[in-house]
């Protein structure tokens, strides 16, 4: 079955990528995105002008990876990345990404990431839709783990298995009709599948599903892909348990939180006597979308508490725009609408929430935010609408904290 797999990915690299695209433009996206990092597995405060070593398992085509070593090449950071893969097509485009960017920071090498203790240790791993596709996913989990510093962490993707209700149906069909041949026949059976779903079919119906509509490579790895599993969060949870992990932090956490969505007091009021993962995974029953499970996880033996908690010391920092430009997207009920896959979502904001986002800049503290809205709130009230503020925004991945250097969180 590994063969299959790699086979698959020297013939349809996966995500497709036109290394010339690197002149344009940086795709970014989570896990590995060194604000997250920051946020989730070093409290805010790394010194990024010390040597961080990194391994991107199971690279792919270098989406993480060059996104990773562009940020810590525009931070300075003396960094080393180690790229691994099955897949020499794969590692080929990700090469090219990177000789178009000027990244001489990173070692590639082909194999498996169940060899990724010969590559020596690592303050952080990238792991991102490799581990659903392995035939032993604990055996993946535990070669991840270790090679993982005591003091680093992990960032990986998995499939969830609600969020993808009708992919299994469709790949049971397929492996019915489509189980061998050459992958352009496959292909072009799947496809006449798909347009010959009725509006019942559950994959159909499934409006966070949407990859099998794009290129061949996408649609063969989602409907006829040799090995593919999915989890719903107790079973991840047992995963990283297993392998001597524990979760810090599901991406985005507002889809975790059961309280996004379960507006009656009595059942928040039973939900709160739930454990953090159980009301996790309660939100993933709720919400019923969620495709894809993006996690942060630590050793178990880090006991420290690895996630950037807000305080007046705190900077907080947008993660793809900025402050001022959120401000502006503030909608004149006093809402900001944020899209998921399958859903939409208006989250309220509090009325100081454009004067608040106006400060923000990535290098003024909460302290320094309060001081410039002046007597326009008291101290109190800041603190309350900054809370209502910070808890928004970060559940919903748009919102990040950031201790400046000689700062204690």
């Amino acid at each position: 079955m590994a063969d299959a797999v790699r086979e698959q990915y020297e013939d349809l690299p996966y995500p497709p990528r036109d290394p010339a695209d690197e002149r344009k433009r940086l795709v970014t996206g989570s896990p590995g995105h060194i604000l997250e990092i920051d946020h989730y597995i070093f409290a805010g405060a790394r010194d990024w002008s010390q040597p961080f070593r990194v391994l991107v398992a199971g690279g792919g085509t270098g989406d993480a990876l060059i996104m990773l070593a562009q940020q810590l090449k525009d931070r300075g950071c003396p960094a080393e990345l180690h790229y691994l893969d099955l897949s020499a097509a794969s590692r080929a485009i990700a090469e090219e990404r990177a000789r178009i960017r000027g990244l001489d920071s990173i070692e590639f090498h082909t194999g498996s990431l169940l060899d990724a203790a010969e590559l020596g240790d690592f303050d952080y791993i990238d792991c991102c839709g490799v581990l659903h596709h392995l035939a032993d996913p604990s055996a993946g989990f535990r070669a991840l783990a270790g090679t993982l510093k005591t003091d680093g962490g992990i960032g990986a993707m998995v499939y969830g298995e609600i969020g993808r209700t009708g992919v299994y149906h469709a790949q049971d069909m397929l492996r019915m009709i489509a189980a061998d041949g050459p992958k352009a026949e496959r292909v072009a059976t799947a496809r006449k599948l798909v347009d010959s779903l009725p509006p019942t079919n559950w994959l159909k119906r499934n409006a966070a599903i949407t990859d099998y509509k794009g290129e061949d490579a996408a649609l063969f790895d989602m409907l006829l892909h040799a090995q593919d599993r999915a989890y719903r969060v107790p079973d991840l949870a047992a995963e990283m348990d297993g392998a001597g992990l524990r979760p810090v932090a599901f991406i985005a956490p507002a889809l975790y939180d059961p309280d996004t969505f379960v507006r009656d007091p009595e059942l928040r009021r039973r939900l709160a006597g739930l454990s953090w993962i159980e009301r996790c995974a309660f939100a993933e029953l709720l919400g019923g979308h969620l495709r894809k499970h993006t996690f942060y996880c630590v050793p178990q033996a880090q006991t420290a508490d690895t996630v950037a908690r807000p305080s007046e010391r705190a900077a907080p920092v947008c993660r793809e725009t900025d402050g001022p430009a959120l401000a502006a997207a503030i909608r004149s009920d006093g809402t900001i609408k944020v899209r998921e896959p399958g859903m939409a979502m208006n989250i309220r904001m509090p009325p100081l929430a454009a004067a608040i986002l106006r400060q923000v800049d990535g290098r003024r503290t909460v302290a320094q935010i309060r001081a410039a809205i002046g007597p326009a709130a008291s101290d109190d009230d800041f603190r309350r609408q900054f809370a209502v503020l910070y808890r928004a925004l970060n559940g919903t991945n748009q919102m990040l904290l950031r201790y400046p250097a000689g700062s204690v969180g």
